[in-house]
């Protein structure tokens, strides 16, 4: 959806749609604040879990989305996975305080046209839409560095390599250990049954050769940790 305004001496600036799916309702004020600010932007609709999101979307056609991996129930990887199965071209912007080479690349693998982390949201987010909506990807200068690497030289971080074999419902599931939540919370969390949760952490625990639960708490710990000090 685009909107023209009307200025001074009749020039007319249409203003791109941008709808944002974060369920902190105080970064969504934050970021309408920024980008209703400027001259060609606008947001148009806003919505903190991706049911809504499916909704809101198919009524407003919007022209990008900004939307964060951690939500209520299905998270933002799935919600672009079912993005893409309906608006195969609609931008998606995805926004995150996860570690980015290890999140970034599954946005991408997604089909996420560009990923950005909270913590330069205010002063890039601007320059992301914008690069997005002109047909670019974007990434930050440090995660584009760091792809381009791997790409030529096939090097990663044991860490991130063994992780990089869990599916996104499995990382997500292995997150949420991290941060101290139990199976309980995280079946609640996820729209998940308690069984479906114990299945996901013993492929979580095979896949990353742990023998136990005491285990898998301990280096969903210890990657949370690592995260933070990258």
């Amino acid at each position: 959806m685009i909107e023209t305004v009307s200025v001074k001496g009749s020039t007319q600036v249409k203003k791109k749609c941008v709808f944002v799916v974060d369920d902190h309702p105080l970064l969504r004020q934050g970021l309408a604040l920024m980008i209703d600010r400027e001259p060609d932007l606008m947001v148009c609709g806003e919505a903190e879990e991706a049911q809504a999101a499916l909704k809101e979307v198919a009524a407003r056609k919007p022209d990008i989305l900004i939307v964060d991996i951690s939500l209520k129930g299905p998270d933002g990887i799935d919600l672009l996975k079912n993005l893409r199965a309906l608006y195969p071209d609609l931008p998606v912007l995805i926004l995150s305080m996860h570690d980015e080479s290890i999140y970034a690349e599954r946005a991408l693998r997604a089909r996420a046209n560009g990923y950005i982390m909270k913590q330069e949201a205010t002063e890039k987010v601007l320059v992301a839409i914008r690069r997005i909506l002109a047909g670019d990807i974007y990434l930050s200068e440090k995660m584009a560095n760091k792809l381009l690497h791997q790409y030529v030289s096939g090097v990663a971080r044991n860490d991130q390599s063994r992780l990089s074999a869990l599916s996104d419902r499995e990382l997500e599931v292995f997150r949420q250990i991290g941060e101290g939540r139990s199976t309980r919370e995280i079946a609640e969390n996820l729209h998940l049954s308690i069984k479906t949760v114990e299945t996901y952490q013993a492929h979580i625990k095979e896949k990353l050769s742990l023998r136990t639960g005491r285990e898998l708490v301990q280096h969903a710990i210890q990657s949370k940790i690592n995260e933070r000090a990258d």
